[in-house]
């Protein structure tokens, strides 16, 4: 029986150690890659709130990525080290990622168009942004598409991609927003007395911006009136208050200091026939 064992050890010796370093290889291989993954998602959670301010969305597909190709990395490092050939293995993942990105076009220039967008911060979370006929809040950022809310509520779904091959505005990015206020008087009334009007509004609201200078001016010569401008600057936050009360407020002023704001008229001639 002994000289039996002695038999097998002798065939088999060999392999059975083979098998064990590869083992140990292999497993080598698994806490390497272990720890490399727990490393590169260290360094993107970093990213996050480092200098570069990667948003939230894209740090969670990155660790993704970086989880995945790793994983893989390291599976055909193990089959190689027992001898698989992985060439062969190689080509047909290939093929099958050609093959699921041509199914998957229209999803995957979505996922492009997500990752540029939150690289390049174009918006962010609570920016009010409109593109084409859509304008609304942003809610949330994702890979396939931006959740947005308008100002009476509605939930709004966009696809990434035609977000971002359309000419988009942010209203939100600056931090301030300039304010044209308009209205208009007779052409019989003082412009003079109507600019001194508008300049005691500016000097009076303290949410007018002092840089750039608030200015005011004769608009535009109407078909029923003179219309008289403020254009100031204010800040976000404040800009539909301003605008509201000082639309008000200019009403008031006007019609205070002898003005008249005149209701749209026509001069109508009748030419009899001979």
């Amino acid at each position: 029986m002994f000289e039996k064992l002695l038999g097998l050890r002798d065939v088999f010796g060999g392999d059975i150690l083979s098998f064990f370093r590869k083992g140990i290889i292999s497993l080598l291989i698994i806490a390497g890659g272990k720890i490399l993954v727990w490393v590169l998602k260290k360094l993107i959670r970093r990213a996050e709130t480092g200098p570069f301010q990667i948003d939230k969305t894209l740090v969670s597909l990155l660790s993704v990525v970086v989880t995945y190709a790793i994983i893989i990395i390291c599976v055909i490092m193990i089959l190689d080290t027992f001898d698989v050939n992985t060439n062969s293995l190689i080509a047909v993942l290939g093929a099958a990622g050609v093959a699921i990105g041509l199914a998957l076009k229209d999803t995957l220039s979505n996922i492009a168009a997500g990752i540029v967008l939150l690289v390049q911060r174009t918006y962010q979370r609570g920016d009010w942004i409109e593109f084409g006929s859509i304008q609304g809040s942003v809610k949330e950022i994702g890979l396939f598409t931006t959740i947005l809310e308008t100002g009476d509520g509605i939930y709004i779904s966009a696809p990434n991609s035609s977000i971002w091959g359309s000419p988009l505005k942010n209203y939100t990015r600056n931090g301030k927003r300039r304010m044209d206020l308009t209205v208009s008087i007779a052409y019989s009334d003082s412009v003079d007395t109507a600019l001194g009007v508008l300049r005691e509004i500016i000097a009076t609201e303290d949410r007018f911006l002092k840089e750039p200078i608030p200015q005011v001016m004769v608009q535009s010569l109407g078909d029923s009136g003179v219309n008289v401008m403020i254009r100031a600057w204010t800040s976000n936050a404040v800009y539909w208050d301003v605008y509201w009360n000082q639309m008000q407020n200019i009403k008031k002023k006007i019609e205070a200091a002898g003005l008249t704001i005149p209701f749209p008229q026509r001069d109508i001639h009748i030419i009899p026939s001979s």
